[in-house]
């Protein structure tokens, strides 16, 4: 699995309308995925970093089981503010059962009722849908806050898309492996384009 980190330059008109719409910010990200122009995008994780500097130096996370390559990105004037920074993360090697991690995650989270997907708004509601995340992707939630929560709009052709966005963070602790490694690699929840379902843990 490969995690970048990418800085984008505010002063850049392109870094600043991805950093406004998220499907703008998925499909510049989408060309480091690409292997021809015929060929759909690599599927990839992605998620823009809240942080004290996040006006002046954006980051953005990007996950994938692919190696991206990022010259569309570099080839764009202004558009990184430093240089791409990548790693290679081998899940066998850092996850152990019964472990406990910080984690991160940006979601989505949502109900379906009669067939249509309505996002909870609610804090107890959110808490609940992460810790219902947690049984089916192999964690228990030890503990959790919602660090941030909004609707983030946004344009895909000819239609606008709200999605209720919600960063969690906290402690979890590792129940199995198969599952929370599955969770890490292709992410949790929906609107997974939009830059939601991104687990980033680290040992506590």
């Amino acid at each position: 699995m490969h995690l970048t980190r990418l800085t984008l330059d505010p002063r850049s008109a392109q870094a600043r309308r991805d950093l406004g719409d998220a499907y703008e910010m998925h499909r510049t990200l989408a060309r480091a995925f690409v292997a021809d122009a015929q060929s759909a995008p690599a599927r990839f994780l992605w998620r823009l970093e809240a942080g004290a500097n996040a006006w002046a130096t954006p980051v953005v996370l990007v996950q994938a089981t692919t190696e991206a390559d990022w010259s569309p990105l570099l080839a764009l004037a202004n558009y990184l503010q430093r240089p791409v920074e990548s790693k290679r993360l081998t899940l066998e090697e850092w996850l152990e059962g019964g472990a406990r991690y910080r984690f991160r995650l940006q979601a989505n989270p949502t109900v379906t009722r009669q067939g249509k997907r309505y996002g909870l708004v609610g804090e107890d509601e959110q808490l609940a849908w992460l810790g219902r995340q947690g049984e089916r992707h192999g964690f228990s939630v030890e503990a959790a806050l919602v660090t941030a929560s909004d609707v983030l709009v946004s344009r895909k052709g000819e239609g606008r898309i709200s999605v209720q966005r919600v960063c969690f963070e906290g402690v979890l602790q590792a129940q199995s492996l198969d599952a929370l490694s599955r969770a890490l690699t292709a992410g949790i929840g929906p609107a997974k384009a939009f830059g939601c379902g991104l687990l980033s843990v680290a040992r506590c």
